[in-house]
C-alpha cells in the first residue's frame, strides 16, 4: 500500500544543510498497522509527511497503492491525497468556529458530494467514534479525548484506505490514550484500514503489527 525507496530528505538554508532522512526503505502492506518510533528530531514526522504527500523527498521514490506520485501535479496530488489518505494530528487541528459536525464534513467539501450526503457520512463517522451526542458542540466545549475522536472521525469520513497518525495519543492521559488506540485498532481490524502511527509510547507501539525505529534520520530496525 505504501512503498518508499531510497528516501532522502535534506533541508537547506544559505549556511546550513540538515539531513532529516537518509536512505529509508520501507514497505507497508495493505491492512497493516505500523508504528514509527525514535527520539525527538530523528525524522519521524518528516517521514510521515512524505508518506502523506505533504512533503516531497530530496531523493527517492514514493508509491501509494502502486502509483508513483512524483509526476502528479499539485491538483492531482491534492485529489489523490483526499481520496486515499486520512490524517490525525497530535494537536487535533480542529476549527474552533465550526461545530463538530461541520469539522468532520470538511474533507468532503473537496469532493463532488451534496450537503445531504456530506451530513450523512459525517454523522456515520461520529457514530463510529462514539460522539453522536456531540455533533452540535464546538471544539472548545470538548475534552482532549473528545477532540481527538472528532479528528479521527474527520480522518475516516471519506473512507480512506490509509490513515497517517502523528502522536495521536501524545496529548492525552493513559486512560483516554487507550480509548483512542482502541478506536484505531478497531478501524484496522474491522475496516481493514492501513495505519501508520508515529508515537513515543512503547506500550501503544506494541499493540500494532510492526515497529519501525528511526535514529538520526536513518532506519535502524
Amino acid at each position: 500500500m505504501i512503498h518508499l525507496q531510497n528516501i532522502e530528505k535534506v533541508y537547506r538554508t544559505s549556511s546550513v544543510e540538515t539531513l532529516a532522512l537518509n536512505n529509508v526503505n520501507l514497505t507497508v502492506r495493505k491492512g497493516e498497522f505500523v508504528s514509527i518510533m525514535g527520539p525527538s528530531g530523528c525524522g519521524k514526522s518528516t517521514l510521515l509527511n512524505i508518506m502523506g504527500l505533504l512533503d516531497v523527498p530530496s531523493k527517492g521514490e514514493v508509491r501509494i497503492d502502486n502509483e508513483a506520485t512524483v509526476n502528479l501535479s499539485d491538483k492531482q496530488m491534492a485529489h489523490f491525497r483526499n481520496k486515499k489518505l486520512g490524517f490525525i494530528f497530535q494537536s487535533y487541528h480542529l476549527i474552533n468556529d465550526l461545530k463538530v459536525l461541520d469539522n468532520v464534513e470538511l474533507p468532503l467539501l473537496y469532493r463532488n458530494s451534496n450537503a445531504k450526503e456530506r451530513t450523512r457520512l459525517a454523522k456515520a463517522a461520529l457514530e463510529k467514534v462514539g460522539l453522536s451526542n456531540r455533533m452540535k458542540h464546538f471544539p472548545n466545549q470538548l475534552s482532549g479525548g473528545q477532540k481527538q475522536r472528532v479528528a479521527i472521525a474527520r480522518a475516516i469520513v471519506g473512507e480512506p484506505e490509509i490513515i497517517l497518525a502523528d502522536e495521536p495519543t501524545g496529548n492525552l492521559d493513559s486512560a483516554m490514550g487507550n480509548e483512542i488506540m482502541d478506536i484505531l485498532l478497531e478501524l484496522n481490524s474491522i475496516d481493514k484500514t492501513t495505519i501508520v502511527m508515529v508515537t513515543h509510547d512503547e506500550q501503544m507501539a506494541r499493540k500494532t503489527h510492526r515497529l519501525v525505529r528511526l535514529f538520526d534520520g536513518s532506519q535502524v530496525s
